[in-house]
């Protein structure tokens, strides 16, 4: 039951500039928790390189004049950027080295998903992945090339028929539904804020593949301040009933952690105690319905050292088949507070748990009534069609 860590030790090079919210600083604060807790050395998980990944391989899902503006603006970022293809604007500021730093995002989350698929792991976690609203012929939302549909845009290209894609980032996961919506080899979920709220503005339930793919796109939209046990109620609505018709061999999940109660860019209200239940409710299902095949990769999340880091030890703790412990360890804390303090974010607590969000009892009811309602709606409009799967 190996499990694998994707991770070439090295400054990550995908970086819009200190300015900007998505800091690789905290993917590297990520793997330095969880060498911290044992976990990378623990029975069972080993440390992979990202694959060779090219300029052939990502035309595969992106539009030829859009991988030529990003070659162009990444060789020469004193351009400006190219606001027909999202280059430039405040959300993808153009920096050196541009299309290499996003070649090799994809080169990890394609060894993930070769590891798995290979047999070399039971499940493999990429951290530096989950760049989901990248489109064919655009950037968007901090992303510049989009790994996720990569890593499954390789398993359908070695044998894989039926791949499931799970996304629990706060933004639905619109660029991976986009790529693959007419696709009815993969079943695309989405649990998010609505986009009546937040960015990009899509993600609603009437979003359901087309073609032969109809009842293959499932989006859940939720109303601002939901907490975990709205959240959890909705997530056991629809992600068990759409495997067990679905039937992957493959689940690929994205984990953003930007749903956090505390995040600046976003208003859910999870906290890292639901990221210790929902980890082993994603494991479970990948062995009830994938036979056990899990590709995990990281994702939104902007408090960069007191959650994200956090957040992802949890979850590759549980790909690891262990447990992390209640405290954070203290060598760890020293570093963790420095990069708060140098980024004047909020410095990390001492344990893994936070203790519940206490909601007044008006909004929980909003939040229970949306996502009640979203549920309703979703299966008015798609699960007539899982017969069809």
């Amino acid at each position: 039951m190996t499990s694998a860590l994707i991770w070439d030790d090295g400054q990550l090079k995908y970086d819009f500039g200190p300015q900007h919210p998505l800091k690789p600083v905290r993917v590297e604060l990520t793997v330095s928790l969880i060498r911290a807790t044992g976990l990378s050395t623990a029975q069972g998980v080993i440390e992979l390189p990202r694959e060779p990944f090219g300029t052939d391989e990502v035309l595969r899902l992106h539009r030829e004049d859009y991988v030529e503006a990003v070659q162009r603006h990444s060789a020469s970022p004193d351009l400006g950027g190219d606001l027909r293809y999202g280059l430039g604007a405040g959300d993808n500021p153009v920096f050196p080295g541009m299309h290499d730093a996003g070649l090799e995002v994809c080169g990890a989350s394609v060894a993930a998903a070769k590891a798995v698929w290979e047999g070399r792991a039971i499940h493999a976690f990429n951290p530096a992945g989950g760049l989901h609203h990248a489109m064919p012929d655009r950037a968007s939302g901090f992303c510049i090339y989009n790994d996720p549909a990569f890593a499954i845009d390789w398993l359908l290209r070695h044998g894989a028929t039926r791949v499931a894609y799970l996304d629990v980032d706060t933004h639905h996961g619109d660029g991976v539904q986009s790529m693959f919506y007419q696709d009815p080899r993969v079943l695309t979920m989405s649990l998010h804020e609505s986009g009546r709220y937040l960015f990009p503005g899509t993600g609603f339930t009437e979003e359901i593949g087309f073609g032969d793919a109809a009842g293959t796109s499932l989006n859940v939209p939720l109303a601002p301040t939901t907490p975990g046990e709205v959240w959890f109620g909705a997530f056991d609505e629809v992600v068990p009933a759409a495997l067990d018709a679905f039937q992957p061999q493959v689940l690929v999940s994205q984990l953003g952690c930007d749903t956090h109660a505390t995040d600046p860019l976003a208003h859910l209200a999870l906290t890292t105690d639901d990221y210790l239940e929902l980890a082993p409710r994603i494991h479970r299902l990948a062995h009830d319905h994938a036979d056990g095949r899990w590709v995990a990769m990281g994702g939104g999340g902007y408090q960069i050292a007191s959650v994200v880091p956090r957040a992802w030890t949890i979850f590759f703790a549980e790909l690891a088949h262990s447990r992390v412990p209640t405290e954070i360890p203290w060598g760890w804390l020293a570093e963790a507070e420095e990069v708060a303090r140098t980024h004047r974010m909020d410095v990390p607590p001492t344990t893994f748990a936070d203790g519940p969000v206490r909601l007044s009892p008006d909004r929980l009811e909003v939040a229970r009534r949306e996502a009640t309602g979203a549920v309703e709606a979703l299966k008015r409009s798609a699960f007539h069609l899982l017969e069809r799967w």
